[in-house]
C-alpha cells in the first residue's frame, strides 16, 4: 500500500495574495488638537496663535503621522491649519486635517498609488483580510479598485475560506 503525499493545492495554484498589512508603515500616529491654542478654546486670535506657533517645539513630531483637528466648535480659518502644517512639514511623515482613521486612509492612499500591480495581471487574486494592524476599510476599497483593473478574479479573506468578489467576464 502506497501512502499519498499531502499536496498544498493553495501553494501550487496561481492564486496571488495581496496583503495590505505588508505595506503598513511604521511610525507613531497622533492627533494634534489645536483647541488649546485658541482663546477659550473657540476663538482664534491671530497674534496669539502665531506666537504659540513660533514658540512650539515642532521637533517632538519627528517621523510621526499627524492628524490635525479642533475638538471644539471653533471656526478655524483654513490658513491656520496651513500654518501648523508648514511648521510640522520638516519633521513629520504625513499630516492631514481629520481623525486617526482619515489619517490611516491618507497614508494607505499614497501607498496604494505607488504599488506596481502588474504581477496580478490575468491572475486570481485574494485580498487578505483579518489584519493585526489597523488597516482602514478604505484601504481595501482602494485596493480592489486597483486590482480589479487587471486581475482575472478577486476574492477576500484567507485562501482556505475566501469570499468571491469579482470575476472578469470572458
Amino acid at each position: 500500500m502506497m501512502s499519498e503525499e499531502i499536496k498544498n493545492r493553495v501553494a501550487e495554484s496561481k492564486l496571488m495574495v495581496f496583503d495590505l498589512e505588508d505595506y503598513y508603515p511604521e511610525g507613531k500616529r497622533m492627533v494634534l488638537d489645536i483647541k488649546d491654542w485658541l482663546y477659550e478654546g473657540i476663538i482664534l486670535k491671530e497674534k496669539d496663535f502665531r506666537k504659540f506657533i513660533g514658540e512650539h517645539n515642532w521637533s517632538q513630531y519627528e517621523n510621526q503621522y499627524v492628524a490635525l483637528t479642533c475638538s471644539t466648535d471653533a471656526i478655524v480659518p483654513g490658513w491656520a491649519y496651513m500654518l501648523v502644517t508648514a511648521n510640522l512639514q520638516p519633521y513629520v511623515k504625513k499630516v492631514i486635517v481629520g481623525d486617526l482613521e482619515q489619517l490611516e486612509t491618507a497614508i494607505y492612499q499614497s501607498i496604494i498609488e505607488s504599488i506596481n500591480f502588474s504581477d496580478f495581471k490575468d491572475k486570481p487574486v485574494i485580498i487578505k483580510g483579518c489584519s493585526r494592524k489597523p488597516v482602514p476599510q478604505n484601504a481595501y476599497i482602494m485596493a480592489i479598485s486597483k486590482v480589479q483593473e487587471i486581475a482575472k478574479s478577486i476574492m477576500y479573506g484567507e485562501a482556505c475560506s475566501s469570499v468571491p468578489l469579482y470575476k472578469r467576464k470572458k
